[in-house]
């Protein structure tokens, strides 16, 4: 009874992640703004491959593919973040980024 929890769970995060990535490429598709697209990219994209790995797990359940997906995760979690801030700080540098639409603009008196 335990291992068909498990598959169910695993069933949902699955389908959840793979929404939520195939949500991230369309918000990239058409968006129209350098940062509207960064955010498409980064937001619901690692929550998605997050879900998929939390649903691989719950499928997999052995020590070493847990490990792999753990640091699967973390690499995630560590490099897209870092990878908008350099997408967004280039595109601002290169005047892609519409003033108007900021809110606050920390980078004007550099």
């Amino acid at each position: 009874m335990p291992g068909t929890v498990a598959d169910w769970l695993a069933s949902a995060c699955l389908v959840l992640g793979a929404l939520l990535s195939l949500a991230a490429g369309i918000g990239v598709l058409r968006f129209p703004g350098t940062l509207d697209r960064m955010h498409a990219a980064t937001k619901p994209q690692v929550l998605g491959v997050l879900l998929l790995l939390v649903g691989l797990a719950l499928r997999l359940r052995t020590p070493a593919d847990l490990g792999m997906v753990a640091l699967v995760g973390v690499f995630q979690l560590a490099t897209a973040p870092v990878a908008a801030q350099m997408i967004g700080r280039a595109a601002y540098r290169s005047g892609r980024v519409d003033p108007a639409t900021l809110d606050a603009d920390e980078l004007a008196g550099r």
